[in-house]
């Protein structure tokens, strides 16, 4: 019999770093493995975060630092590049499939979600057939021998449940209403805005090398 896997526990940067990775892995391919720049950027976007931070690069590295001592995340070398780029092992240390890391994923990186709001914001990692696919993932990340979701009580006149993920960090507080679904308009606006920002940062470390190798 297979002994259960223990969740690492983790705090809120280790979590806004890993979720920001697994993110990327899926939606920007083309800069993953992620720089240090790149990776600041996320963790800090403004759209598809919840709260939103302002990390500097020696917080990002620091929680670098620990996830790599949990095999949580590994670094890459080689190409064209000489900088160091990082990318999470999530999916290694927990035997997962895609659409599993993308329910956890977007958990640790928006809080608590109903399965509506997961099934609305998940496309860009994976697009669910229906509603009904959504609850069904949750339910079994709920179950086992090692969940890695629960439900939460529902709250005064709320229809439907929220889920939180059970990496630790700090749970946060109730909103007075729950936020609503994004419209489709949304969504796209989220991902262009947050495509626009990993190249920026991709950018700047480029122009920053140039102006080094220059002087």
């Amino acid at each position: 019999m297979d002994t259960p896997q223990t969740l690492p526990v983790l705090n809120d940067t280790e979590l806004r770093v890993l979720g920001s990775l697994m993110e990327k892995s899926k939606t920007t391919p083309d800069y993953y493995p992620m720089t240090l720049n790149g990776l600041t950027a996320a963790c800090n976007q403004k759209s598809a975060r919840k709260p939103v931070v302002d990390y500097d690069e020696n917080t990002v590295i620091s929680a670098l630092d620990t996830l790599k001592r949990k095999g949580l995340i590994s670094t890459a070398t080689g190409g064209s590049s000489r900088a160091t780029k990082y990318k999470h092992n999530f999916g290694i240390v927990f035997p997962l499939v895609p659409s599993e890391i993308a329910v956890i994923c977007l958990l640790i990186l928006r809080g608590p979600l109903t399965p509506g709001e997961i099934n609305s914001n998940s496309g860009r990692m994976y697009e669910f057939e229906n509603l009904d696919e959504v609850q069904q993932m949750l339910e079994k990340l709920a179950g086992g021998d090692t969940p890695f979701v629960e439900q939460m009580p529902k709250r005064p006149g709320q229809k439907e449940v929220r889920y939180r993920h059970l990496l630790g960090g700090t749970i946060p507080e109730d909103d007075a209403a729950d936020e609503p679904v994004r419209r489709t308009s949304a969504t796209e606006l989220e991902e262009r805005l947050s495509k626009v920002e990993t190249e920026l940062a991709e950018l700047k470390e480029a122009f920053d090398k140039l102006m080094k190798e220059l002087s």
